[in-house]
């Protein structure tokens, strides 16, 4: 498992990196990639309401390229609890994948939460997912339960669910 130092590195060896915060102006470029990256994207009033609602909202943007589209790498959602970060979305443009910027995201999301002193980052991520689960497993989330019928599965209109792997992550400032 790469340390954080190394999961940093990402960013010493990408000096045109800059993370964020997303606002009403990012709204376009979010749902385009929400679009391309998910069978199922938040809509326009779920980035409306995480706004409103004062979630933390990272974007992770390539300052060398001038089109605001294609500079956002990508981005996440945090819903902040007493002790607790609940991630609710972490989106990588495909064009971007595989490339460490999850684990990236990841570590920023981490250094976050110690300085704001909370202990645990929650998510839920579908149990199809094969490829966002094992990049939170090798982050150090482990899987602390499972939310029967949380996802929608199928068209839009369908009744169709899919479970959610529940994960759970513990802060501390040395991991």
């Amino acid at each position: 498992m790469k340390s954080l130092a190394q999961n940093l590195s990402l960013a010493a060896n990408k000096p045109n990196l800059v993370l964020r915060s997303l606002c009403e102006a990012d709204l376009q470029t979010l749902l385009h990639i929400e679009s391309i990256s998910y069978s199922h994207p938040w809509s326009q009033n779920n980035f409306l309401d995480s706004l409103s609602s004062h979630y933390l909202m990272q974007g992770l943007f390539d300052s060398s390229t001038c089109s605001p589209k294609s500079s956002m790498i990508g981005y996440f959602v945090a819903m902040k609890g007493v002790d607790e970060l609940h991630l609710l979305n972490l989106t990588v443009a495909p064009d971007y994948h595989r490339r460490g910027y999850a684990k990236y995201l990841l570590s920023q999301l981490k250094i976050l939460s110690v300085q704001q002193e909370l202990n645990w980052i929650w998510l839920e991520v579908r149990m199809s997912n094969q490829a966002a689960i094992a990049l939170y497993t090798s982050y150090g989330f482990i899987k602390s339960g499972v939310r029967k019928n949380y996802y929608p599965l199928g068209l839009k209109g369908s009744n169709d669910r899919e479970d959610a792997l529940l994960m759970s992550y513990q802060v501390t400032p040395c991991n």
